[in-house]
This record gives structure tokens, sequence and C-alpha cells, in this order.
């Protein structure tokens, strides 16, 4: 069997199948709870449909941006791997670099022609074993994060939604930065984002359009992505 078909083989569709179904099946079930709990904290049902019509919508943009990753992964790790890795547990950057990491060790190069069983068997493992952490840290502590939120909260909820607010800008403004640097298209394309949806959020606060706001930050990913790859530099 050559690589090809193993990294195709009904048996690593089975496999990876697995996984993809039992996430789905929490999603389906954490769905239901929190639509069964938000009569309880006073959400009426024009409310909770707007609230799932909304995250829906914003989710359409970076799933793109994943999307296009996972077809880079597929060319290089097969189908079933890049349809699980990317669907539960991985993120584009690092997917493809650890995978790099893992051929690398035998001395083959992720997505050339000598690709071999050992190499992509060792960009597997590389993939399984640097974020295997991930999962073993959020099952030790996931139960803890009540009592850190209180500790460093008290009662005050504003302070968490503050904290919680600085994380995400944080991250996002680290990512950005890190390409901001390159001074490259990936320069180009973090700006034209940041643009394009300064002027959506402009024209929703004047305009009062409640559909754009929900569609602002697809427009704005998919808006950079084509204007850069558009770019001749």
């Amino acid at each position: 069997m050559s690589v090809s078909e193993l990294q195709n083989s009904a048996v690593m569709w089975v496999a990876c199948g697995i996984p993809v179904v039992l996430v789905l099946a929490q999603a389906i079930i954490f769905a239901r709870k929190a639509y069964q709990a938000g009569p309880k904290l006073g959400l009426t049902q024009k409310q909770m449909k707007a609230g799932m019509r909304s995250s829906a919508i914003t989710s359409l943009g970076p799933s793109v941006v994943i999307l296009s990753g996972m077809l880079s992964l597929l060319v290089t790790m097969g189908g079933p791997v890049a349809w699980m890795r990317l669907s539960l547990i991985g993120s584009v950057m690092f997917e493809s670099l650890a995978a790099g990491f893992g051929t690398a060790s035998v001395g083959v190069e992720l997505g050339s022609t000598g690709m071999t069983e050992l190499a992509y068997t060792m960009g597997l493992w590389t993939m399984i074993l640097c974020s295997i952490g991930w999962v073993i840290f959020a099952t030790l502590t996931a139960d803890q994060m009540e009592k850190v939120q209180k500790k460093v909260t008290g009662s005050n909820p504003a302070l968490l939604t503050a904290l919680s607010s600085a994380a995400v800008i944080g991250a996002f403004s680290s990512f950005c930065a890190q390409n901001i640097v390159k001074v490259n298209k990936n320069t180009i394309a973090v700006i034209l984002g940041g643009l394009i949806m300064f002027v959506m959020m402009k024209i929703c606060e004047t305009k009062q359009i409640k559909w754009l706001r929900d569609w602002a930050l697809t427009f704005a990913i998919l808006g950079s992505m084509i204007i850069t790859a558009l770019l001749p530099v």
C-alpha cells in the first residue's frame, strides 16, 4: 500500500470519523442545554434565536480560513487526518508546522514527493503529542476554573467581562502583531481587515444596520483575503 492509499484508506476515515462524530454529539448536547438554560436566565425566545443566528454568521469568516488551511493539510497528510484535526483540536498554523517538524526528523520535507510511511507516521505522532498537553491540562483544571474566577473577580461580574474581553483582544493583537512585522502580504491583509471592520462598524452605528453587524467579521476576513490575493506584490 502506498502512502497516498494509506492516508485516504477506509481505516483512516473510520478512525478519524469517530472523534468527529463524538464532538458533533457534544456540540448538540451543549447547544440544547444552553437553549434550555436561556429562559432561566431571563432570556426570551427572540433573544436566544438572535444570538444563535449571530453566532452562526460570525463563525463563517474564521471557518473559511480553517478550510483553506485544511485544503493544504489535505494534500500533505490526507483527507481523514485533515478533517479530524481541524474539526476538533488543532489550529491551521499548528498542524502544518507540527507535521513538517515530524517529517523533517526523518529527513523528508512535508509535501515532497519523497513521503514515506515512516515520515507520514512521524508527522502524525508529532501532531498528536504536541497537542495532547492541551487536552490533559483542560481535563485536570476545568472543574477548578470557577474557583479561580471567584478569586480573581470576587463578586464583580463586570470585572470578569473586562478580563475576558482583554484576553481576547490580547490574543488577537498578538497574532496580528506577528503578521504586521513581517512587512509582506500578511501585513497588508491585517491592515485591510482592520480598515474594513472599522468602516463597517461605523456604518452599523450611523445607519443602524443590524444584519451588517452580524456579517462584519466574515466580510472583513474574506474582503482582506481576496484583495490581498489579487495584489501584484
